[in-house]
């Protein structure tokens, strides 16, 4: 892969994440970091021995001449930051969610399209193990045809979650001024598996959010922790989407089914299972199919523990492997790893989500 000179703005939490992916890649150095708060820039400049660091975005782009940017700032700024860098002839990485409404995903993919740039959104978990060998039997056609209905699930933990704590008890915190708030910020993953098989481009979309009563003992009335979808995508498809603080276990499942066949995905074990749509006759239907998946477990474990001797089973792996086959994209030409239909479709139920999770709780408040 010819050298790529890759540049990173915002320099919080998540950058580490992403220079930590960028430096595995061959054939691509960091050549700047940038943030509002230069010590947070320079800070990550030193922690991944990046030379060029700046407090502007206009020098940054103009001096490190990057030739991709990974935006990985809180959204509110993901549009403007994604038009600067367009404008100035890069790339865009951009973390999730893509921007904050459809409108500006609308417009950032075709500002880039118009520039024959690329760009593309961090829906890593598309790109783990799992996910990448579950696409594999849908192209495949393992369903026996077209999804029928899908379900995914998506929770959150606020007990382990450092950031959930900040947010929780800062009024001010950026995440509140989102449209969606905590929705917002993390129901994107799930509902792009979603997206990835709908057929039609204008899905029904039915959402009832709630504040959990765990959130509202802690006197919390404004964040919507609870959710549940309905998606229809008109053309014979359907699916549910759940986003919950309070399930346990705190599931990151997807499941699809066809009209022959379905399949199971774990995204925090790493698993796929295969289910079968035809039954056996009599008593055999009790003892075969639970031996079927108890050998697909194990088999799972091995491709896992495999995967982890090789050094490929590192929590951030997917992160990895869509950035590295986005350069490739840019490099060959090629399209990018996450079509943009995608990306819209998720941009567009959110803002669906959105509107009538808000409509309600005005209604209800």
């Amino acid at each position: 892969m010819p050298e790529l000179r890759i540049g990173i703005v915002g320099c919080g939490r998540i950058a580490d994440e992403h220079a930590a992916q960028i430096q595995r890649i061959s054939g691509c150095t960091i050549v700047g970091v940038c943030d509002r708060e230069e010590l947070m820039a320079q800070q990550l400049a030193d922690r991944f021995k990046v030379k060029g660091c700046y407090a502007d975005f206009d020098e940054f782009l103009k001096k490190a001449q990057p030739h991709v940017v990974h935006i990985t700032t809180p959204p509110q700024s993901h549009y403007g930051l994604g038009l600067q860098a367009l404008d100035a002839g890069c790339h865009v990485f951009m973390e999730k969610p893509f921007t904050v409404t459809a409108d500006e995903t609308v417009d950032l993919i075709r500002r880039a399209e118009n520039r024959s740039l690329k760009i593309t959104v961090d829906h890593d978990e598309q790109f783990s193990h799992a996910a990448l060998r579950m696409r594999q039997l849908i192209r495949g056609g393992y369903l026996g045809g077209p999804p029928v209905h899908m379900e995914s699930y998506y929770c959150y933990d606020f007990g382990n979650q450092q950031y959930a704590r900040a947010l929780l008890g800062d009024r001010s915190h950026w995440v509140r001024r989102l449209p969606g708030q905590l929705l917002q910020n993390n129901i994107s993953h799930g509902l792009a598996r979603v997206a990835e098989y709908l057929q039609g481009e204008s899905p029904a979309v039915t959402a009832h959010g709630f504040t959990s009563d765990f959130l509202k003992e802690m006197g919390e009335t404004e964040i919507i922790d609870e959710l549940r979808v309905i998606i229809d995508d008109r053309r014979g498809c359907t699916a549910y989407f759940t986003f919950s603080s309070q399930m346990r276990p705190t599931l990151r499942h997807f499941r699809v089914y066809g009209p022959h066949n379905a399949l199971i995905m774990d995204h925090d074990q790493q698993t796929l299972i295969r289910v079968k749509g035809s039954r056996f006759k009599s008593y055999l239907e009790k003892f075969i199919p639970p031996w079927n998946y108890a050998r697909q477990y194990g088999s799972n474990s091995i491709l896992n523990i495999k995967s982890f001797l090789r050094n490929d089973f590192h929590m951030k792996s997917g992160m990895k492997r869509l950035i590295e086959a986005f350069y490739r994209s840019i490099v060959e030409d090629k399209p990018v790893p996450i079509p943009y239909r995608e990306i819209l479709l998720t941009a567009r139920m959110m803002d669906d989500i959105f509107v009538q999770v808000r409509r309600s709780s005005e209604s209800t408040g």
